[in-house]
């Protein structure tokens, strides 16, 4: 079961950028959490559900490869979807693009609902299920 990709764009600025002028490799994971909440919230899990359910994301394993340096003001855009999703685990891809389509940096993120009063992975709720995109939103 795959979904629908998310698209984020961003304006990469100084304060991304490390001493060799492009992205710090740290400042990578926090670009594609930020593309990440923009989804799930878009879809209707945002911090106020999340403080509501007491049940929220969480990530259990990264992998990230490296393709092509980004510079400072270039415009990237960041495609977020699940992969598969299986009882309590899902695998999220994240790809990020420059101006001409080209890949920059790719991620695969094992990822969770996490109950915050149980402290342990619960299986996938209806609402998480819209939220990363394998269910339809309904108005």
């Amino acid at each position: 079961m795959k979904s629908k990709a998310h698209e984020y764009q961003v304006l990469i600025i100084e304060r991304h950028l490390d001493t060799f002028g492009h992205v710090n490799n740290a400042t990578y994971l926090d670009l594609f959490e930020a593309a990440r909440w923009d989804w799930i919230t878009s879809n209707g899990y945002g911090l106020s559900r999340i403080r509501e359910t007491g049940q929220g994301p969480t990530v259990l394993e990264v992998t990230l490869r490296f393709k092509r340096e980004i510079k400072n003001r270039q415009s990237i855009v960041i495609r977020s979807w699940v992969e598969s999703y299986e009882s309590k685990v899902g695998t999220v891809i994240q790809e990020m693009r420059d101006e001409a389509g080209e890949l920059c940096c790719d991620g695969r993120f094992l990822c969770g609902l996490f109950d915050l009063n149980a402290r342990r992975l619960v299986p996938a709720t209806p609402a998480w299920l819209v939220a990363v995109g394998l269910e339809p939103k309904v108005d």
